[in-house]
């Protein structure tokens, strides 16, 4: 399932990078001679000019100013979380949101959500959504689950991606449980294999379906019991932990962190019905 997060890889902080791969050329070349760059800020403010990229893959990075003018070509796709997004000089940002709204209703709850209730009545919408989703999932067999469209993350990897945002932003962070990592987590691509392995993530770990659903869904009850418990007053207070050591040293309110669990599932859920639909018709 995409990668397009609510919480933006940048959230992690800085990357620590040595001048020579911030010069780099490509860092890995696959058996198909594609060229693949990763952590560098080489190409910011470039100028690309009478080029061929025909194919090209802009995945998990920074493009606050990207222009694409006077080109030309077919299948041309955006994704992710913009602010603003201008096509042929007409501004699509609110026709695209509205329509995204449109189809999938509990986004708006899920970003409105600003007293307990609201909360509560976006945290319903999901329960329902994976209940019907998760019953969908099941009717394929077991190595669809694994397959991944378009190169986006398979339907078990999203599930695990959704514990450790839940783990992250509840557990550690609202809750401060004293061990709030489930191994199976997984995280977005911006935190390095190194800091996931000093969270206790194991990322090579292949849990069946059944076995994730197991941790994931006593998360998910666990949320359920926080927004039915919710005060304005607890929505209002400071966390005295960061979601997770890579994470930024800033100020983590409690209605910040519960309300990117709600975007996070979501969001995730829409790439999830999206790629299932793929998978079914190939099946």
């Amino acid at each position: 399932m995409a990668r397009h997060h609510a919480v933006q890889p940048a959230a992690y902080g800085p990357v620590n990078q040595s001048p020579d791969v911030a010069q780099a050329g490509p860092v890995r070349e696959t058996a198909s001679m594609t060229a693949e760059y990763a952590q560098s800020d080489q190409f910011r403010g470039a100028r690309i000019h009478l080029c061929d990229l025909a194919g090209l893959e802009i995945r998990d990075c920074e493009v606050s100013g990207l222009k694409i003018v006077d080109c030309y070509g077919s299948d041309v796709y955006l994704g992710g979380d913009f602010e603003r997004v201008v096509v042929n000089d007409v501004d699509v940002t609110a026709y695209v949101e509205a329509e995204l709204d449109r189809q999938h209703p509990a986004r708006a709850l899920a970003r409105d959500a600003a007293a307990p209730d609201g909360y509560r009545s976006a945290w319903d919408s999901i329960e329902t959504l994976w209940v019907a989703t998760l019953e969908r999932a099941r009717l394929l067999p077991e190595a669809k689950l694994y397959e991944q469209v378009d190169g986006e993350w398979s339907f078990v990897e999203t599930q695990r991606h959704l514990l450790f945002a839940a783990d992250a932003w509840l557990g550690n962070a609202v809750l401060e449980e004293e061990e709030p990592y489930h191994p199976w987590g997984f995280p977005a691509g911006g935190m390095p294999p190194d800091e996931a392995a000093k969270l206790g993530l194991t990322l090579e770990a292949t849990p069946t379906l059944d076995e994730l659903l197991a941790p994931r869904l006593a998360r998910m009850a666990t949320m359920r019991r926080v927004v039915d418990g919710l005060t304005q007053t607890e929505l209002d207070r400071v966390c005295r932990r960061k979601p997770a050591d890579p994470y930024p040293d800033q100020e983590y309110v409690v209605r910040r962190c519960l309300s990117v669990v709600l975007k996070e599932e979501v969001e995730h859920h829409r790439y999830a019905v999206r790629d299932l639909a793929v998978l079914e018709a190939g099946t």
